[in-house]
């Protein structure tokens, strides 16, 4: 399955049926996390296998989302954000936070590929999952994963049209005007080629 596929293929599964997510499968969500761009390279992102069921259920109380529970395994996503603060100042906030987005949509894409139903999570109680999980005060919860196999994917959920959210050159122009320059001068190129091939 191409990249396109499996964007368009991948959905927020919360339905799960009992099975066991082999570590190794999960692993290789993480290695396609790690590729994903950060500012400045920091790669601020830290994740947290979760299989224990005892914490599954409590991290399901921290985020008060009664599905979790069922579900076969979960990441926990964190983020150093202070690494990046320190070079980027407030923007850095915003940069920890598209850094670890970018981790986790890989994430999700390797688990849509390996037919393992995906949901982000980002309403949780933050101090509670962190004292579940054991992590330091100094680094952050972005994200719950919660992976599972599943009996039945969810309908596709209705779209925006691109016309509707795409602009040109600036907000609000809908009128694409392609240059004619390019394709001038791949004519101009093509009449050269003919015009060598004459005696």
């Amino acid at each position: 399955m191409g990249v396109i596929d499996l964007i368009k293929d991948r959905r927020s599964v919360r339905d799960y049926v009992k099975g066991d997510i082999p570590y190794e499968d999960i692993i290789e969500m993480i290695d396609a996390a790690r590729w994903a761009p950060s500012s400045g390279n920091l790669q601020n992102w830290y994740f947290i296998i979760i299989k224990n069921r005892e914490k599954i259920e409590k991290i399901s109380l921290a985020a008060n989302q009664e599905f979790i529970k069922n579900s076969n395994a979960i990441i926990i996503v964190c983020s150093n954000d202070k690494i990046v603060e320190s070079i980027y100042g407030d923007r850095g906030k915003v940069y920890s936070i598209q850094n670890t987005a970018a981790a986790i949509q890989n994430i999700l894409l390797v688990a849509t590929e390996k037919g393992i139903g995906t949901c982000w999570i980002g309403a949780f109680d933050e101090e509670k999952v962190k004292e579940i999980a054991k992590i330091p005060k100094d680094i952050s919860v972005h994200a719950i994963i919660t992976l599972g196999y599943y009996s039945n994917k969810p309908t596709p959920p209705k779209r925006k049209n691109l016309e509707d959210i795409t602009f040109f050159e600036e907000w609000g122009n809908k009128t694409y005007k392609p240059s004619l320059y390019p394709i001038m001068d791949y004519l101009k190129e093509e009449i050269n080629k003919i015009k060598s091939l004459k005696p």
